[in-house]
C-alpha cells in the first residue's frame, strides 16, 4: 500500500497543510502523499464529492484516501475507515462518504483512536496509524469497531422533467468554468434526441454540445462534457462564472436563509442551470 491522497477544506494559506504532510512522512515514511485538493469551500459537500468522485477512480487499488472535510462538525463526531472497490477511505462520519460513493461502503468501522485534543493533526495521526495496520494485513474490523449505521447524504442530483432538466452549479474551477451536477447519460436520457437550449441567463442560452473549448471562437460561450463526465459551461478564453453571475451550490445557503425567502431565491437562481427540450 504505497499511496495516501489528501482532500481537505484547509486551504494553502497557513502552516496546517504542510504540517499534515510532515506528520504523514514521520508515521508512514514509505507512502507517497498526493494532493487531490485543499481548496474545498467550507461546508461545501457537493464540491468535495465531485472532486473526490472525479479523481479517485484514477488511483490504483489499495490507495488510502484521507478526506479532511468538515472534520469537526459537532462534538463527539466519529471517524471512519471504509473500504469500497478495493480503495480505502478515512473520513468523519458526516455523510460525505455516501455522497462520494453514491452508496454505502462495502465495509466500514469506527476508528477507536482517542485524539490528543480535538485538532486536525491528532486525527491525521490516528488515520496514519490505521494505514500502518492495513499495511500489516490487519482486517478492517480488527482496526476499529464495526458500526451498524453511518450518517448518509445523497449525492446532489438534477431535477428531471418531461420538457426540461435542471442542474446545480457544483464547482467553479480556476478559469471560472462552471461544472453542473449533470452527466452525459442523464442529459441524453432526458433529451431523447430533441433539440435543446441551455439557459445560462434569462436571455442567454447554448444550443450545441461541443467537444472542446476550441470548437467556438474566442470569447464565445460553450457547453461540453468534461473529462469527469459532467456538463461544463465555459467561455473560450473567458470567465463564464463571472460573466453570467453563477455561484457554486452550498447547502448552507438554504439552512441560513433566516426567513429571507427573496434572498434565498435570488441565490438559488444564480446557482441553477435549466435545459429546455424542444
Amino acid at each position: 500500500m504505497a499511496i495516501i491522497t489528501l482532500t481537505s477544506d484547509i486551504g494553502l494559506q497557513d502552516y496546517l497543510t504542510g504540517a499534515v504532510k510532515g506528520l504523514l512522512h514521520q508515521v508512514c515514511p514509505q507512502h507517497t502523499v498526493i494532493d487531490i485538493s485543499h481548496e474545498i469551500l467550507p461546508f461545501n459537500f457537493p464540491q468535495a464529492a465531485y472532486l473526490c468522485r472525479s479523481a479517485i477512480p484514477w488511483f490504483p487499488e489499495n490507495t488510502c484516501h484521507f478526506i479532511l472535510v468538515n472534520l469537526f462538525d459537532r462534538k463527539h463526531l466519529s471517524y471512519l475507515l471504509c473500504r469500497f472497490q478495493n480503495q480505502y477511505f478515512f473520513c468523519a462520519d458526516n455523510g460525505l462518504i455516501t455522497m462520494i460513493l453514491g452508496k454505502k461502503p462495502e465495509e466500514v468501522c469506527k476508528l477507536d483512536f482517542k485524539p490528543e485534543g480535538i485538532n486536525t493533526l491528532s486525527v491525521i495521526k490516528g488515520f496514519a496509524e490505521a494505514v500502518l495496520a492495513l499495511d500489516y494485513g490487519t482486517p478492517i474490523l480488527e482496526i476499529g469497531t464495526q458500526v451498524k449505521s453511518i450518517e448518509e447524504r445523497k449525492p446532489l442530483q438534477p431535477l428531471m422533467e418531461e420538457d426540461y432538466i435542471e442542474g446545480q452549479v457544483i464547482y467553479i474551477d480556476r478559469f471560472e468554468n462552471v461544472v453542473i451536477n449533470m452527466t452525459r447519460e442523464q442529459f441524453e436520457s432526458c433529451r431523447k434526441g430533441r433539440s435543446f437550449k441551455i439557459y445560462v441567463m434569462r436571455d442567454e442560452y447554448i444550443s450545441h454540445i461541443s467537444e472542446s473549448y476550441a470548437d467556438v471562437a474566442e470569447g464565445s460561450k460553450v457547453a461540453m462534457f468534461n473529462t469527469a463526465g459532467y456538463l461544463e459551461i465555459a467561455i473560450n478564453k473567458g470567465n463564464a462564472a463571472g460573466l453570467f453571475g453563477l455561484q457554486s451550490f452550498s447547502y448552507e445557503a438554504g439552512s441560513h436563509r433566516s426567513g429571507n425567502a427573496s434572498q434565498f431565491q435570488k441565490h438559488l437562481f444564480y446557482q441553477t442551470i435549466r435545459i429546455h427540450f424542444e
